[in-house]
C-alpha cells in the first residue's frame, strides 16, 4: 500500500554474505557447528554453576548471567541466517525483523554491563577483600544484573522504536544477514539525523561508560597486586581476572575495531565479518574462556565428568544384573 513517496513495507530480504550457492552450504555447517558449541557450552556453564557448591560465589552468579545473555543474543540471529543459507525465501517479516532487533540489542548491551559488573566484583574481591562478603551481597548483584538488562532494554526500545517509526521507500533488501540498525536506516526515505544521532548518544554513552568502569577496576585492581609482597598472592589475583580480562579484550576489541575503523568502499562486507565474530563467534568463546582458564570451573567440570562416569556404570550394572537374572 502507497501512500504518497512512502512504502508500507511488510517483509524485509536479508541478502547475507553474497557468497556462491555452493559455498552456502559449507556456510551453514560452519555456523551450525559454532553455534551447536555456543548453545552447549552456555547451556552447561549454566547447569554447571547452579549444581556445584563451590560455584556460589558472585563471580559465578554474573558469569552465569552472562552465559544466559549469550544464548539470547546470539539465538535471536543465527537460526534465521542458517534458514537463509539452505532456504530459497530469504525474508523476513516487518514484526521479525522488530523483534530480531529488539532482542539482540537489549541482551548485547547487556553483555557490556555484566562484563562491566564482573570487573567491580574482581575489584572488590583483590582491593578489599575484607569487605567482599557486605559489599557483594546477593542483592548488590541482583541489582547489578537487574541494572545491565534494564540498560540493555532501554537501549534497544529506543533505537527499535525510533528506527521502525521511520518510511521506508527506497527498498526493502537489507544488505546484511540480521536486522541492524545501520542497514535498515540506509532503506529509509525520511529524515535520519535523529536516528543517528540517538545511535551515537547511546553507543557513545554504553561504550563510555562500561569501559570506564573497567579501565578503572583494573587500574586499581593492578596497583593492588604490585604492592603485594607475596608472589603466590600475585599470580593468585592475576589467575583470579584472566579469564575476565580475555573476555573483554576479545568484546570490546571487536567493537572498537566495528566503530572506529575508517570508511571504505568495502567498510559494509567488512562490518559483516566482524558482525559475525561479535554476535556468534564470541558467544562460543565465553565458556571456552571461561573454562579452560577458570581453575574452579576446571576443577568442577571434573567432579561433574566423574559423576557421569559414575552415574552411567551404575545403569550399566544394574541392565547386566537384570539381564543376568533373566537368563537365570
Amino acid at each position: 500500500m502507497t501512500q504518497g513517496n512512502s512504502t508500507k513495507v511488510t517483509e524485509f530480504f536479508l541478502l547475507g554474505f553474497g557468497a556462491p550457492h555452493e559455498f552456502q552450504y559449507v556456510l551453514f555447517v560452519i555456523f551450525l557447528v559454532i553455534y551447536v558449541t555456543s548453545m552447549v557450552g552456555n547451556i552447561g556453564m549454566i547447569l554447571l554453576i547452579k549444581t556445584d557448591p563451590r560455584l556460589q560465589t558472585p563471580m559465578y552468579f554474573f558469569l552465569q548471567h552472562l552465559a544466559f545473555v549469550d544464548i539470547c543474543y546470539t539465538s535471536a540471529i543465527t537460526p534465521k541466517m542458517l534458514q537463509n543459507f539452505i532456504a530459497e525465501n530469504i525474508s523476513i517479516s516487518f514484526r521479525g525483523c522488530v523483534m530480531q532487533l529488539l532482542v539482540y540489542g537489549t541482551f548485547a548491551t547487556s553483555d557490556g554491563y555484566l562484563l562491566a559488573a564482573m570487573a567491580v566484583d574482581r575489584y572488590v574481591a583483590i582491593c578489599n577483600p575484607l569487605h567482599y562478603p557486605t559489599v557483594m551481597s546477593r542483592r548488590v548483584c541482583i541489582h547489578l544484573v537487574a541494572g545491565s538488562y534494564v540498560m540493555g532494554s532501554i537501549n534497544a526500545s529506543v533505537h527499535t522504536g525510533f528506527t521502525f517509526s521511520l518510511s521506508f521507500c527506497k527498498s526493502n533488501t537489507l544488505n546484511h544477514y540480521f536486522c541492524d540498525v545501520p542497514p535498515i536506516l540506509a532503506l529509509s526515505c525520511s529524515n535520519t539525523d535523529i536516528n543517528v544521532m540517538l545511535l551515537v548518544i547511546f553507543m557513545g554513552f554504553n561504550l563510555l561508560f562500561t569501559v570506564l568502569v573497567i579501565i578503572f577496576s583494573y587500574v586499581y585492581i593492578l596497583a593492588a597486586i604490585l604492592k603485594m609482597s607475596s608472589t603466590t598472592g600475585s599470580k593468585k589475583a592475576f589467575s583470579t581476572c584472566a579469564s575476565h580480562m580475555t573476555a573483554v579484550t576479545i568484546f570490546f576489541g571487536t567493537l572498537a575495531y566495528m566503530y572506529l575503523q575508517p570508511h571504505a568502499n568495502d567498510s559494509q562486507e567488512n562490518m559483516k565479518v566482524v558482525s559475525v565474530f561479535y554476535s556468534i563467534v564470541i558467544p562460543m568463546l565465553n565458556p571456552l574462556i571461561y573454562s579452560l582458564r577458570n581453575k574452579e570451573v576446571k576443577e568442577a567440570l571434573k567432579v561433574m565428568g566423574k559423576k557421569v562416569i559414575l552415574g552411567w556404570t551404575q545403569i550399566v550394572k544394574i541392565q547386566c544384573i537384570k539381564t543376568s537374572s533373566r537368563d537365570v
